[in-house]
């Protein structure tokens, strides 16, 4: 969080590191691929969606021909983008942190502070992965739509949240990881530990 008086500029994001452990950084690695092919897409998806509503306004307001399908295929993209996109953030570490306490610890007991919120951070997400599955099993065992006159199938948008909530608990399992089992962070605790 920035309070508007930063040392240093940052020319923009940095980039994460790879894991020194292989097995992590073979995860690391399909996950970057995937997170950068689902950027591409929810930002495709992002234009669709306002072309979509764009049309949507026109034909209603000049034309008088109603819509009904527009406000299914807007939410069922924007629930893509918003749960696929996830995993991508999270690679940067861009969601949305409290600071406050990071200032105040010990460099040693900071750390300690941060592993404990990626692991209940994971636990959370693991949970809500699982539990956006089970909605996709019954929505696609059951044929459940929406209530809309287009009724579209419920299968889509919950696929969709459970890839997405998958890809972001693997991406916090790799940064689990890869605070435990990589050289550089272990000997950066070892240090600050022995400062203290």
């Amino acid at each position: 969080m920035s309070h508007g008086f930063d040392t240093k500029p940052t020319a923009g994001p940095v980039l994460p590191a790879m894991p020194d452990n292989p097995v992590v950084a073979v995860l690391a690695g399909v996950l970057e691929r995937f997170n950068k092919l689902a950027l591409y897409l929810s930002m495709a998806a992002l234009m669709l969606t306002a072309l979509i509503m764009t049309y949507s306004v026109v034909a209603r307001y000049f034309f008088h021909v109603p819509t009904d399908w527009q406000d299914d295929a807007t939410v069922f993209m924007l629930v893509g983008v918003i749960f696929l996109c996830a995993g991508y953030a999270q690679s940067y570490r861009g969601h949305i942190g409290i600071e406050a306490l990071s200032s105040i610890l010990p460099a040693g007991v900071n750390a300690v502070r941060l592993l404990l919120v990626d692991v209940i951070s994971f636990l959370f997400c693991g949970f809500f992965s699982w539990k956006s599955w089970t909605l996709f099993h019954e929505a696609w065992s059951e044929g459940q739509t929406t209530s809309s006159t287009f009724a579209p199938p419920l299968w889509i948008p919950y696929s969709l949240m459970a890839l997405g909530m998958t890809v972001l608990t693997l991406q916090i399992l790799v940064q689990v990881l890869t605070r435990l089992t990589d050289r550089s962070t272990s000997a950066n605790s070892k240090t600050v530990s022995g400062e203290q």
